[in-house]
């Protein structure tokens, strides 16, 4: 499998999402840990060391932008790759996500396909 020995952390409050997530990524051999918010993810982060995190920007107790914010001004977590993926779609929120350091910004609904796209290149590949 593509992605074998990988890890993902998954910061999403949608059960359903969590749940498409987790299948999807597993079958393409990724180890995949969920958090449904973004204090339960800074603790996991330090924790489970991913290779990658997927992110949701609105998420309660501690939203997206701050989440990444924080693992960017640190320097043990600031070298993973970090993908939003949310139904916030308005231009400002998209080169605010950019800004605070995040690979890509994939907007709900998302393609499958696309999103593996985007992890393949966040990890190095082609």
């Amino acid at each position: 499998m593509e992605f074998e020995g990988k890890r993902v952390l998954v910061l999403e409050d949608d059960p359903s999402v969590q749940t498409l997530l987790r299948k999807q990524l597993q079958s393409h051999g990724f180890t995949v840990d969920v958090c449904s918010d973004g204090l339960q993810g800074l603790v996991q982060l330090e924790q489970l060391n991913p290779d990658l995190v997927l992110c949701d920007v609105m998420m309660p107790n501690l939203d997206g932008i701050e989440f990444v914010r924080a693992i960017k001004g640190n320097n043990d977590t600031q070298r993973i790759p970090v993908i939003f993926l949310t139904a916030k779609t308005d231009p400002r929120s998209m080169i605010e996500g950019i800004n605070v350091g995040a690979r890509f910004y994939v907007t709900k609904p998302f393609q499958i396909d696309d999103l593996l796209g985007k992890i393949r290149r966040a990890l190095g590949g082609k």
